[in-house]
């Protein structure tokens, strides 16, 4: 019983010892198969005890409660709830079809028009998995059918349904707002540049693939398309436009909060249901389980790794991790390289949200320290966080993909098939780093 009578008193280990001992408790209670929540919680109800004893308990509360108590947090099931009832309304299909006047006789046309839908969902909700999931049933069919490759199809549904990380309204970003303190007005604002180029170089990629290979990507068949249905396809256009104008102009503007913006895009996604005489209580219900699942698994997950973070900050964790990071090199963008690659690993394994709320209360400090803007910082981090919505052996984007892709399109295809995004995805990373001045900041 020595060893029982030693881990009661993890002092007697020293900081550097107990924190080795800490990540790995977590590593072997998540290959078990525990929720991410309920381990980051339970390795800080026992580190706390056996750190500072059952005083430590109510410290462990109050950090939560501080937590939960944001009201920009509000924010996060509103963009939830927008985006539930975009997947159970028509207008993504609309928009997709309106998009065909973009596409026309484009070599790539309906890749391209994908992205675009792409770019204006992710600019309505911020949410990625339902708009990989939107994506794969509506643009995925349709490439197939045309007979476009089956990868690039595949990767520009899952890498397009990705952007909601970068282009704001994003979760990502509202999240990392709330736990680096930064405004997250200024997150928005940073980030939208750079999420365009992204989605610039996706679209850059699919139109060289498709003319150095024409059998990628063939042109629809010939035909114009009638004034009336022109008409028609323009329609769907409207209501996405006008609820993307409202939620980032007013933000953008300075007429509403992000949190009083979330509030008028559900308003005008209800609405646009509404005029399209889809709204029922049915979808209404539906949405609003969606988001209460949802937006339960995000702040569970807080509520662990606030816990977890803020017992090892009591310990002492946090000035010992930085000491770490900062003496592998004098050079600041060699440390904020070792901080990409730190990220870009757990991306493989965890989920974003507690990537985000584990690391950003050390990372920011030694950012800020080190003389970067955190604001740069955080869209470097969403950017990030994109290449892990990708990347194997647990990219979120596969999985929502193939829970909606025909039976004979394979995990491993999808994983092979998004690797040229990946890369992409890692050079636009690498264009943050080397000229932050593309954020504005």
């Amino acid at each position: 019983m020595e060893w029982l009578s030693y881990l009661t008193d993890f002092k007697a280990m020293g900081i550097e010892w107990a924190t080795f001992a800490m990540f790995g408790m977590l590593l072997i209670l998540l290959l078990t198969g525990m929720p991410l929540a309920f381990v980051t919680l339970l390795v800080a109800l026992i580190f706390a005890l056996g750190w500072f004893g059952a005083n430590a308990v109510p410290l462990i509360t109050s950090r939560i409660f501080s937590f939960v108590n944001s009201f920009v947090f509000v924010s996060v099931p509103m963009f939830v709830l927008m985006a539930a009832i975009l997947d159970r309304s028509g207008i993504a299909r609309d928009l997709f079809d309106a998009m065909r006047l973009v596409g026309g006789r484009l070599r790539g046309g309906v890749a391209i028009q994908t992205l675009l839908v792409a770019v204006v969902l992710a600019a309505m909700s911020g949410i990625i998995g339902g708009e990989v999931v939107l994506l794969g049933l509506i643009a995925l069919p349709q490439m197939l059918r045309l007979g476009y490759d089956r990868k690039l199809a595949i990767g520009v549904c899952c890498a397009g349904g990705a952007l909601g990380t970068m282009i704001p309204p994003s979760i990502v970003l509202i999240i990392y707002g709330l736990t680096a303190n930064v405004s997250i007005g200024d997150l928005f604002t940073a980030s939208f540049l750079p999420g365009l180029i992204l989605a610039g170089l996706y679209c850059a990629y699919i139109l060289f693939r498709a003319y150095l290979n024409p059998s990628l990507a063939p042109v629809p068949e010939a035909g114009s398309i009638p004034r009336a249905e022109k008409l028609r396809l323009l329609k769907g256009l409207i209501l996405p436009v006008l609820v993307v104008t409202f939620v980032l102009g007013s933000i953008y503007g300075g007429i509403a909060s992000v949190t009083e913006a979330s509030a008028v895009g559900v308003f005008g996604v209800t609405l646009s249901t509404m005029v399209r005489r889809e709204f029922s209580l049915a979808l209404l219900t539906g949405a609003a389980r969606q988001t209460l699942a949802t937006v339960g698994m995000i702040v569970w997950i807080g509520i662990g790794a606030t816990a977890l973070v803020g017992v090892f900050n009591l310990m002492g964790g946090i000035r010992f991790v930085s000491a770490l990071i900062t003496g592998i090199s004098d050079n600041p963008t060699v440390i904020i390289l070792f901080m990409m690659l730190m990220l870009f690993v757990l991306g493989m394994f965890l989920d974003w949200v507690g990537i985000a709320l584990l690391t950003m209360p050390i990372f920011v400090p030694i950012v800020v320290d080190l003389g970067f803007d955190p604001v740069w910082f955080g869209v470097v981090f969403a950017m990030n966080m994109q290449v892990s919505f990708l990347s194997p052996p647990f990219g979120p984007a596969a999985f929502y993909l193939k829970s909606v892709a025909p039976k004979d399109i394979s995990l491993g295809e999808i994983f092979q098939a998004l690797l040229p995004f990946i890369g992409l995805q890692i050079f636009a990373l690498a264009l943050l780093i080397m000229f932050p001045g593309i954020t504005g900041r």
